[in-house]
């Protein structure tokens, strides 16, 4: 058996930092992420771990896109939340250890849940996207973000992601709690069932699941996310 025992040399040197020259998104870890900043980014508020050179953070303002993001934010329980990073230096954030990937949208665009949206490019046009047909039907409702354009994004998943591809033939149904993201064209639908769960006890009634067809791909974690609430506000 490894061990795992290290004298304080061994440690820093298996541990330290190192540059990958990968350009702006680095990951550094696979849950932890590096942005070589020089100008300014978007991130989730509250996932700065450590930075160095001169940065700056900003919380978003409350009207700085408008009156109809701020009213969508309301009703989503300010889910979406971000900070302007800006500056020169190395930025380095996670969030709450989960697994990070970056993707390189070249006009395309992405839809993501407001859980799963660590960070992006200031090139990157974003928009809530509310999922009307089912407020209040989960709880603490659910909210996503659509992102277009050029530039980079980085997403988080509970453990591994798996990308399955839809197509007319094939459509692909998912829980809204495990679904991280999926591409632009598709628009869901929500369709209800007695889902396995019920019969093991863990729910009562239907169940919602996310149904998506034609041409793209959606991605899903092997984990229930828990959505934010105003409730859980603190």
């Amino acid at each position: 058996m490894e061990d795992s025992r290290y004298s304080i040399q061994e440690f820093i040197q298996k541990t330290k930092q190192e540059d990958k020259h990968q350009g702006l998104f680095e990951l550094e870890t696979s849950r932890l992420l590096e942005i070589n900043l020089n100008g300014q980014v978007w991130a989730k508020a509250g996932s700065m771990v450590s930075y160095r050179g001169n940065i700056k953070f900003v919380r978003e303002r409350m009207l700085e896109h408008g009156l109809r993001r701020l009213f969508k934010k309301a009703l989503t329980g300010e889910g979406t939340s971000l900070m302007k990073a800006t500056g020169n230096g190395k930025l380095y954030i996670a969030d709450q250890g989960k697994k990070i990937s970056i993707l390189h949208l070249k006009d395309e665009s992405l839809i993501v849940n407001g859980n799963n949206l660590l960070a992006f490019e200031q090139t990157i046009e974003w928009d809530i996207k509310l999922m009307r047909r089912i407020a209040g039907m989960l709880a603490g409702g659910i909210f996503n973000v659509k992102l277009e354009g050029n530039g980079r994004v980085a997403i988080t998943s509970h453990y591994e992601p798996l990308t399955l591809i839809v197509s007319p033939d094939n459509p692909v149904f998912t829980d809204p709690h495990a679904t991280v993201a999926w591409s632009g064209q598709l628009k869901p639908d929500f369709v209800t069932d007695v889902s396995f769960k019920t019969f093991l006890g863990r729910g009562s009634g239907e169940s919602i699941q996310m149904k998506f067809s034609g041409n793209g791909f959606v991605v899903v974690q092997p984990f229930e996310e828990v959505y934010f609430s105003n409730d859980s506000k603190g």
